[in-house]
């Protein structure tokens, strides 16, 4: 079995990373690209990155050797229901040497596998936007919130990053002098913690400044806010805490309460030791008490073990997770 090869990727919106692994656990090539998600770039311009992710991690390996594939990325769907994208995706599979089969996941179900083994439970994402996910059969089957920053995204790096400005609005109506995260955020936006004389000013500034650029934007604010809690700051620590309420009711739309399966935390707010990984700790470990919470790790290796365990030579796929996919709690 040693000598079979998978190739799992990762694909988001900044970065493509793809790597191949041997059944025995051997990581044999690993390449990192362009952000590859179809939903952001295009599937054209997607397929290109994936491409060059898929000849890194294949550069000394030979293709004849990989028997199987699988592709995580978020939007996996809309993907699938597009002949032009899927063909676009065909093409640069074939283009890689590659003449295995692969499948496609949604990022969810990926991060869900990077965390644990387990066929059944739930996983919980906040990066820039934010969503709850219940797995079953290693498969996606209720979601919660994913819907975006316009309509929810709860507790997310853009939620946070909307909040603070909101916070430092509202004490400049007041006429309040801003806090130590608010100066922070009228630096970040406008390249000074002054307020004008007349504070409506700077407002109606702050205000341009933001509706300027795209929304997503203020997803940049997040790591302030976290920082700010991390010290101590009051508006920050508040944030936080509210951002944990929200995404552990996220969770709780799709999770009863006492629930044992695991609960894999995913993306950059809840992988780190951040404040905000922290408070969601805690009340999820009040919710949920007897389950397991673990961190997602890698997602490329994640995707390799989901479609290596499809391989008829794959006997346990429980102990070829251990293998191929490091995990955390």
């Amino acid at each position: 079995m040693s000598g079979t090869v998978v190739v799992g990727l990762d694909v988001g919106g900044t970065s493509t990373r793809a790597t191949a692994l041997t059944l025995a656990g051997e990581r044999v090539g690993a390449g990192r690209a362009g952000g590859g998600n179809p939903t952001s770039h295009g599937a054209e311009r997607a397929a290109v990155e994936i491409l060059a992710a898929l000849r890194g991690a294949l550069a000394d390996v030979d293709p004849a050797r990989v028997a199987a594939g699988a592709i995580g990325l978020a939007g996996a769907g809309r993907l699938l229901a597009d002949p032009a994208g899927r063909d676009a995706f065909d093409r640069a599979w074939h283009d890689a040497g590659l003449r295995c089969p692969y499948a496609v996941h949604g990022d969810a179900l990926v991060a869900y596998a990077s965390g644990t083994s387990a066929p059944a439970g739930t996983v919980l994402i906040a990066g820039t936007g934010a969503i709850a996910a219940e797995v079953r059969d290693l498969r996606l089957d209720r979601v919660a919130d994913g819907h975006g920053w316009l309509l929810g995204d709860a507790g997310s790096g853009f939620w946070l990053g909307r909040e603070a400005v909101r916070r430092l609005l509202a004490d400049l109506d007041r006429g309040r002098t801003p806090g130590a995260l608010g100066r922070q955020v009228l630096t970040d936006l406008l390249g000074s913690a002054d307020v004008a004389p007349r504070p409506r000013n700077t407002v109606d500034t702050v205000v341009q400044a933001v509706t300027r650029r795209p929304p997503v934007e203020l997803a940049r604010l997040a790591p302030r806010v976290v920082a700010a809690a991390a010290a101590g700051e009051p508006v920050g620590t508040a944030l936080v805490a509210e951002a944990a309420g929200h995404l552990t009711e996220s969770v709780s739309r799709i999770r009863p309460a006492g629930t044992a399966t695991p609960l894999v935390l995913g993306g950059g707010l809840l992988t780190g030791d951040t404040p905000l990984a922290a408070a969601v700790r805690a009340e999820a470990a009040r919710r949920w008490p007897d389950a397991p919470l673990r961190s997602a790790g890698d997602g490329a290796a994640a995707a390799a073990w989901l479609a290596a365990r499809e391989l008829s030579e794959v006997d346990d796929p429980e102990a070829l997770h251990t293998l191929l996919v490091p995990t955390s709690a």
